[in-house]
């Protein structure tokens, strides 16, 4: 049977992150920074990954024609992407120059920016459009056709051939089509006899 401890053990979630620095490191830095990553208790430290320079880096829209240093870590305790900012902040650079998000996060969009190049690594190789088909000629030629010249205007004389499906609907009918009195409503009020007075019995 497990202790306590065992189980305690075993329930411990670990947090993975990449944490990537754009521009070239300073000597000396990552030394330091994994020493500011204690605080989180580390459980692994991959030694750093540079790439080769970028033209446009993801995350680093400001720098471009840049590298990117990359180190994956994973943490005990969470961490924020402001905690490691001011981090590198404390250790003299920009904290725009620092990036953490998931690691299954920079996984998956590793994998999708591959299947993305696979499936247009053939529009290099070939350029060319396909040829157009006997149904995209006709259609090109009539839209540059003049307006008395298109198939829409030839053929409107046909649209009366044509039945809607459910017969013709009937027209709406409205107010105009109420019948209309000649007679005031007015006319039908019955006045009473006018009060007796000195001038008139």
């Amino acid at each position: 049977m497990k202790t306590f401890a065992q189980y305690l053990t075993e329930s411990r979630k670990i947090h993975e992150y990449r944490i990537k620095i754009v521009g070239d490191v300073p000597a000396g830095f990552m030394k330091s920074f994994r020493d500011q990553l204690k605080k989180f208790d580390p459980q692994t430290i991959s030694e750093p990954k540079t790439t080769p320079v970028q033209p446009m880096p993801r995350d680093f829209p400001n720098y471009p024609n840049q590298s990117v240093t990359m180190v994956d870590v994973a943490f005990r305790y969470p961490a924020t992407p402001p905690q490691i900012q001011q981090m590198v902040e404390l250790l003299g650079l920009a904290a725009d120059r620092v990036s953490m998000s998931q690691k299954d996060y920079e996984e998956g969009m590793d994998q999708e920016i591959r299947a993305i190049g696979e499936q247009n690594k053939d529009l290099l190789v070939n350029p060319e459009y396909p040829k157009d088909t006997a149904e995209q000629r006709d259609l090109k030629k009539d839209y540059a056709a003049a307006p008395k010249d298109k198939n829409v205007v030839k053929n409107s004389a046909d649209a009366a051939v044509f039945t809607v499906a459910g017969g013709k609907t009937p027209p709406a009918e409205t107010t105009n089509d109420l019948p209309m009195g000649i007679a005031s409503p007015m006319t039908k009020i019955k006045r009473p006899p006018m009060p007796a007075t000195g001038f008139q019995k």
